[in-house]
């Protein structure tokens, strides 16, 4: 981080920070690639010429109903299907009326795992249905392997803890390590780390902590060591966020999305400069592994959770601030 994070230490905490560009290395919002992904892009080619070619009118009326500019985007957007791995690196968007593919996010799955649902998951019942047709018993191993594939992408519903003051858990899983540290750069002062494991059998999205602006985002590619060694916040491929709370005294904070032995695919659809309200879902690690909230350590911070503790991601309140929950 070098002249940022020294530019970003000599400020006061209290002064509003500039929103940086995004980073080269941050092409898409799921930076690490994967097989499904190369997939998913291979089907936007070719869903793109075909509605060039025999869907014009469709594609005019999109365009005449865009907002923004779609310019930085690494192909072009006909319609809201196009900003699924790019909205990162643009500014356009429809409004929710004008979204013909807005049913999709009241789906009970994780939008960004619904390819692997159709990827794996239509093989996995074709194979358990003409296994169970031959002899029942067979099915019983790609039946319980498509289960468990529908339960990782699950993305239940969940009630926002509303007040002044309180910091929202930015994953399920279980709190793995509570640190004070001395001083992060980014905060401006001393910090409180709290990290959360993720096993395989979470939700896999993240979510929000506070209502925030987007200041500044970092994708460091890395390592895949498992996420219960230490080692693993510091070498694993890892996605670095920094916040900035909306409402005085504009805390800073920070959110880490960091892979593990199984999961490698990070998605991350913030934008710089946009804001973010609490409990929101920005991303996720799909399969698990660990996600860290680094929080400005002062003098009427109260962490709300211990060692072992089982989070619920945007319901869960690990931390408050008593001097904005009490005026």
């Amino acid at each position: 981080m070098g002249d940022v994070e020294q530019l970003a230490s000599e400020r006061l905490p209290s002064e509003r920070l500039p929103v940086e560009p995004l980073p080269d290395n941050l092409g898409s919002v799921q930076p690490g690639g994967g097989f499904c992904y190369s997939l998913e892009l291979a089907w936007g080619r070719w869903r793109r010429r075909w509605l060039r070619a025999f869907r014009p009118g469709y594609v005019r009326r999109m365009a005449e109903r865009r907002t923004g500019s779609a310019d930085g985007a690494p192909h072009e957007i006909l319609d809201p299907r196009d900003l699924k791995y790019c909205r990162n690196r643009v500014e356009c968007d429809w409004r929710p009326e004008d979204d013909p593919f807005r049913w999709r996010d009241r789906l009970p799955f994780a939008r960004w795992g619904l390819a692997e649902l159709q990827i794996m998951g239509w093989p996995l019942l074709a194979l358990a249905i003409g296994l169970g047709w031959l002899y029942w018993p067979l099915a019983l191993g790609p039946a319980v392997l498509l289960g468990l594939v529908v339960y990782f992408f699950r993305d239940p519903e969940r009630a926002i803890p509303d007040g002044p003051g309180l910091v929202v858990s930015p994953a399920d899983g279980v709190i793995a390590e509570i640190t004070r540290l001395d001083h992060d750069p980014f905060i401006g002062g001393p910090a409180t780390r709290i990290g959360i494991f993720l096993s395989i059998f979470n939700v896999h999205l993240n979510r929000a902590p506070e209502r925030a602006r987007v200041i500044r985002l970092h994708y460091s590619p890395g390592e895949f060591l498992n996420a219960m060694n230490p080692e693993s916040a510091i070498r694993n491929e890892n996605l670095w966020i920094g916040l900035e709370q909306e409402s005085p005294p504009h805390r800073r904070m920070i959110v880490r999305q960091i892979a593990g032995l199984i999961a490698r695919r990070i998605v991350c659809q913030l934008r710089p400069g946009e804001v973010i309200e609490r409990g929101a879902r920005f991303g996720m690690i799909k399969l698990g592994s660990r996600t860290e909230i680094l929080l400005p350590t002062t003098d009427d911070l109260e962490v709300l959770v211990a060692l072992g503790q089982k989070t619920l991601g945007g319901a869960t309140v690990v931390a408050r601030y008593r001097s904005e929950a009490n005026p």
